[in-house]
């Protein structure tokens, strides 16, 4: 297995392609501990895990609080003992041009998107320099490459991931500790629920593979990222985009 014996944080691991990760990386071996703002959720993937053989724990977190994620790294090493990996996946959604978003919803997401994996990162670091290093991989997007109408707040956030990823790679390089992003295309999850047919469609076409992604698509990405197989990666930001970007 892939990550026997190692213990990951997963962030936003109750839906789509935090769930799926949660799952992948359960049955490659790893202790994994959910962390999420809905309790019922986060408890329902802990019990497939379970149900599965494996090992899983649920901390209640909202990444744009610190104490919320000094808790969630305290909890995971009194648990496990240590912290080898960290998907710092959560996220939110945000729409608006920069002339019509209010600053409250500005603020709001990239107090998700941006702090909150910063807070993760800050966090998560010292704990895996105790341990000899560690793997972690930050969720970005399309949209931290491209721009596009009507995310002005959205990609701010996914493209000041991207670089912070990159700052943070040549920084704890030589601590052992390696960092890296995935960067997916649109993916099929709940968060396009509310979309058209035809919006649907529209995203299908941007994609030059045809169709959107599948959150377990992404998962294996991040698998690989989280791997002693991608033990000589660092800085990357990997598309998972269906080509989308390559256009």
């Amino acid at each position: 297995m892939r990550l026997e014996g190692k213990v990951a944080v997963i962030t936003g691991g109750t839906f789509g392609i935090g769930e799926s990760t949660a799952l992948l990386f359960a049955k490659e071996g790893a202790k994994v501990v959910i962390a999420a703002r809905n309790e019922e959720k986060g408890t329902r993937v802990v019990n497939q895990i379970k149900e599965q053989g494996g090992e899983a724990l649920f901390v209640k977190t909202d990444v744009s609080k610190e104490e919320d994620i000094k808790n969630l790294m305290k909890q995971t090493v009194d648990t496990y003992g240590k912290l080898d990996v960290l998907f710092a996946n959560a996220g939110v959604g945000s729409m608006g041009d920069l002339d019509s978003i209010s600053l409250d919803d500005w603020n709001y997401t990239l107090s998700v998107d941006l702090t909150g994996v910063f807070l993760c990162n800050k966090y998560a670091i010292p704990e895996m320099e105790k341990n000899g290093g560690g793997s972690i991989i930050n969720c970005a997007s399309i949209l931290g490459h491209v721009g596009q109408m009507s995310v002005s707040a959205y990609a701010a956030a996914k493209g000041g991931v991207v670089n912070m990823t990159r700052t943070a790679a040549v920084t704890y390089a030589n601590r052992g500790v390696r960092v890296n992003a995935v960067c997916p295309g649109y993916i099929t999850t709940n968060i396009l629920d509310d979309l058209s047919d035809e919006m649907l469609e529209h995203l299908k076409s941007l994609h030059p593979i045809g169709r959107l992604g599948r959150p377990e698509e992404v998962a294996y990405a991040v698998l690989f990222l989280a791997s002693d197989e991608s033990s000589f990666v660092t800085g990357a930001n990997l598309l998972v985009d269906g080509g989308y970007t390559a256009q």
